[in-house]
């Protein structure tokens, strides 16, 4: 495996994911609801959610790089649950230069 740093300190070539995902973070940030205790790391939430999808693994095979693999799932359960996800996608696809 090959890791590298980014901006932000974290793991990204795990994932593919590099800084010129700002926009999508920013993105994700706006899409979140403004209600409850904030996520701690959106960066390394999503790119976990990125190596999950990616990898075709169970939640329990996520990296320990990523955090607990309970907390990313409930995180990623309460937020599908609040429609964030389909909000993220929406707006998203406003920003595609693919009309």
């Amino acid at each position: 495996m090959v890791q590298g740093g980014s901006a932000s300190g974290g793991v990204t070539t795990l994932t593919g994911m590099t800084d010129a995902w700002a926009t999508v973070l920013r993105v994700f940030a706006v899409s979140c609801s403004r209600r409850g205790s904030k996520g701690r790391n959106d960066r390394r939430f999503l790119e976990a959610l990125h190596y999950f999808t990616v990898q075709n693994i169970t939640w329990r095979a996520l990296l320990a790089c990523f955090g607990n693999w309970n907390s990313v799932w409930k995180r990623f359960w309460r937020l599908s649950r609040a429609g964030v996800f389909e909000a993220f996608v929406e707006a998203l696809a406003a920003l595609s230069d693919t009309g």
